[in-house]
């Protein structure tokens, strides 16, 4: 293995003193260089979070090992990711096309270290877009009859291309709490900040009728609670009168798909640890 192979480990565990010392040393003793460390102790939950990125000249198994010895001594959970080894991502989408178009694009230019394995959606609409890119496109259609089918199909397919993350790409379906609890974790969604305020059909025309000054986006984490997981990143855009309710529109497809990016490359980047109902990110 070359001396430069680069690794993250993130862990969360009960917060106490010597973590950042133990974890630093048993890196230290198998010869790694930290190259980036972070951390924080949450004073709610009284739980320890941390991400360490090192170049290690050690296999990544002797690591796993020497991990899992030190992990019961402080009731870790640690998680090593080799960065030279992509995130494989499977989008799902409907009918609105940008988020979808903005993934694939910064994918193939590099500013998202992923690899998107597949596209599925309940439309055939965004078929072209996909394989213009030459990714596998899955026309799934789903109704309260099929969902179930639909969705096992679904799972079918993160098992087949091994997708290790899920993102919700304007996918204007409700997933069940089956397959939010089977992935989850994996899944990110990404929605307009009017929730609850404008549900429904057309709420950047609801908004514009109600004379908002600020329009935005949120992505997070999928549970069954539906739009109520974990918040990954948040961002707004101020709007005022002279903005039609198209312009409101517009200005958040923008912002939809700079929300979705950053939380799309902070998970893949493993900078977003779990705490709860809410989330600790590591930003760089």
């Amino acid at each position: 293995m070359s001396p430069a192979a680069e690794f993250v480990l993130t862990l969360s565990c009960p917060d106490r003193p010597g973590v950042v010392a133990a974890v630093s040393g048993l890196l230290a003793g198998h010869g790694c260089n930290i190259l980036e460390s972070q951390q924080f102790g949450d004073p709610v939950s009284q739980r320890f979070f941390m991400r360490v990125q090192f170049a290690s000249p050690v296999p990544e198994a002797e690591l796993r090992t020497a991990l899992a010895a030190l992990a019961p001594e402080f009731g870790m959970e640690p998680k090593l990711r080799d960065t030279a080894v992509k995130p494989r991502v499977l989008v799902m989408v409907s009918r609105f096309g940008h988020c979808l178009n903005d993934l694939l694009y910064r994918t193939r230019s590099g500013l998202l270290d992923i690899e998107i394995v597949a596209v599925v959606s309940n439309h055939p609409d965004m078929r072209p877009l996909t394989q213009s890119y030459g990714i596998d496109y899955h026309h799934l259609p789903v109704t309260a009859e099929t969902k179930a089918r639909q969705e096992a199909e679904v799972l079918a397919l993160v098992d087949h291309y091994r997708a290790d993350l899920v993102v919700l790409a304007r996918y204007m379906q409700v997933l069940s709490e089956d397959l939010c609890v089977k992935l989850a974790g994996n899944v990110i969604n990404i929605h307009h900040s009017f929730l609850p305020s404008f549900k429904g059909a057309k709420p950047y025309h609801q908004a514009h009728s109600r004379g908002v000054k600020l329009i935005g986006a949120t992505a997070h984490y999928v549970t069954a609670d539906l739009d109520e997981g974990p918040i990954i990143e948040q961002e707004v855009a101020r709007v005022n009168h002279t903005h039609s309710a198209d312009d409101l529109a517009a200005i958040g497809r923008d912002v939809e798909c700079q929300v979705l990016a950053r939380a799309v490359r902070w998970h893949s980047e493993q900078r977003v640890l779990l705490d709860g109902h809410k989330t600790i990110v590591f930003p760089r």
